[in-house]
Parts: structure tokens; sequence; C-alpha cells
């Protein structure tokens, strides 16, 4: 990797880019016009996948949407399916759980997985900067284990439990990960199997080979996860606060909780995607460490790839698949 920490001043700017203004009191006005997507719970629609919202902390707005494959209700055999917690991405400043290519990534992975997912609708930077979203993320965890909601006291299997997330969403799945790897014993009957972590979004203030060669990629510039990284970190910080930096200090003294608990991670990424060397470096950090980590890197693609690629969305689908049932 290359070590660079001069400031990379790419074509384009990173306000228009996300289509988001600054304002005078901290806040972002967000003008992206991002479809949403209402849960629907009906079981006489003809739908392979049921949906709807349950809350978390009303007083900070969150809750968590579950996906419940219809075939859950038709059951004969009162199978009890494995739990997904799902974190989205954003850059932890854009999205929502409802955000309409959310919704349909986690009916996707409902429908093709057989699984129940739990989506966390967690509060955004720069109004809520982290750890905000990781706090959002372990109370929705804590929520969704005392939970008397029948699709998940009735179908799902809290034995079998993975936190998972894409890009920021990935980041916060790691964060809340090691959170409560350490709380394991107050999680009961929530039983955390492993990490799947996709696509996911850290850095450093050192550039990277990968960030070098892809500065003015144009599904995601580096100047845009610089602003990113700006706007969600406490303020004061860099990045290599480790909320960005995982490796920064030789990794967090939490993984060792990970490992003694027998959890396994898995990591996906691919070279077209600028955050690429940082994923590298998390998967060798976690085996430095004695976890139990996949890594699944293909060859050119982009940021969010699986989402627009057909085959790369099965690729991965099929990754996730296998690393659930080994």
């Amino acid at each position: 990797m290359s070590g660079q920490n001069a400031p990379i001043n790419p074509t384009g700017d990173p306000y228009q880019l996300l289509q988001i203004v600054r304002n005078p009191d901290g806040t972002i006005t967000r003008a992206l016009d991002i479809p949403e997507t209402p849960p629907t719970s009906d079981p006489s629609l003809p739908i392979s996948v049921l949906s709807k919202d349950i809350p978390i902390n009303q007083s900070n707005n969150t809750w968590v949407r579950i996906y419940l494959p219809r075939e859950a209700l038709d059951s004969s055999s009162h199978l009890k399916l494995p739990l997904i917690v799902y974190c989205h991405g954003g850059g932890f400043i854009l999205y929502s759980a409802a955000s309409s290519t959310v919704h349909d990534h986690c009916v996707r992975l409902a429908n093709e997985l057989r699984v129940i997912i739990a989506s966390v609708e967690y509060r955004l930077a720069p109004e809520h900067r982290l750890p905000a979203a990781y706090d959002d993320a372990v109370e929705a965890l804590y929520r969704i284990k005392t939970t008397q909601d029948d699709w998940l006291t009735k179908y799902a299997d809290f034995s079998n439990c993975f936190i998972m997330g894409m890009s920021a969403g990935g980041n916060i799945a790691y964060r809340a990960g090691l959170r409560v790897a350490a709380e394991a014993d107050h999680l009961g009957p929530l039983n955390i199997r492993g990490l799947i972590l996709q696509q996911p979004f850290f850095g450093g203030t050192q550039r990277s080979e990968s960030e070098l060669r892809l500065v003015n990629d144009p599904t995601l510039p580096l100047c845009v996860t610089d602003l990113m990284w700006e706007l969600s970190l406490p303020i004061g910080v860099d990045r290599d606060h480790e909320y960005c930096n995982p490796t920064v200090g030789g990794g967090s003294k939490l993984l060792e909780n990970i490992r003694l608990l027998g959890w396994k991670v898995l990591v996906t990424g691919c070279d077209g995607d600028h955050l690429f060397d940082h994923q590298v470096k998390l998967v060798k950090l976690l085996e430095e460490h004695g976890v139990h980590v996949v890594g699944h890197f293909g060859v050119g693609g982009c940021h969010g790839v699986d989402f627009h690629d057909s085959s790369r969305g099965k690729a991965f689908l099929e990754q996730v698949k296998n690393f659930i049932l080994i």
C-alpha cells in the first residue's frame, strides 16, 4: 500500500455530488430524491416477503423493519429461520431503512437466503455524529432480544443470529459487534454467530494504493468519502480515529472477545472500489487476532456493484448463504 498524507483534490464538488447543503447550525439539507417503500404485512397479497416496522426508541425515532419470508407462515414444519440484523449504507449521512433500494435488498436477502431480516433505522450524521449509529444498532439488538413481536418469537431462530451491513452499515455492524461481544452474557436468548460486512466503509489518514488509483472514481470519488468522514466522525478527530481506521493501535482489544466467542466474520469487496485496501487490511487484522475470518474479493467492479450487477449480486448471496451454513 502507498502511504500519502497530502490532501487529494479531485475534480467535482462533493456537496454537489451528494446533493447536500451544509447549514450554519451543523446540520445538512439533503436534496437528493431517495424513493421510499412502505412495509407490507398483509399475508393475502401475492408477495414472497412480508414486512413491518417495530419501534426501538421513539424519542430517537429509531425502529427496525422486519422482513419475513411468507413460506414461514405457510410452513407446517415450524422450523425457525436464521435472523440477520441489517444496517444500511449511505456514508452515515444518507438513506433510511425505508429507502427503496435498501428495502428491495432486504427483500432479496430474506427471499434468497431464507432468513428473517431486521433492518435498523439508525440516526444519521452530522445531526447525530458517531457513535450514535452504533448506539442505535446495539439498542436494536437489545430490543430484539426482549421483543414480544410474534414474527420474531414464532419464526426467528434466536440461537442463529448474524449482524450484517453494507458500506457504512458494514462499519456499524463491525463496531456494534465489538461492543455486544463484550456483553454477550446479557444478550440471551439472542446468540450472535458472526458478522457479515459487505464492502465495509473504513479509511485512515494515509492514502492507500486503491484510493490513489481510484481518486476520481465516478461511482464513489475520494472527495465524497472524505466529506462523509468529516460529517460523521466526532468533532475534532481525524480519519485515524478507531471509528474510521480499525487498525489503529494494532486493533481493538475487544477483538479478543470475538475470538473467544468463536464468531466468524465475512468481509466482501472488489479492487474496483477505492475502499478495497482498507477492507483487505481489516481481514489481515482479524487473522492476526485469531478471529475466524473469510474474505471474498473480486476483480474490477465498483462500490455497490452487488446492487446493479445481477451476476455479482447472485455471487454475493451465494457467499452469504455458504457462510451462514458453515
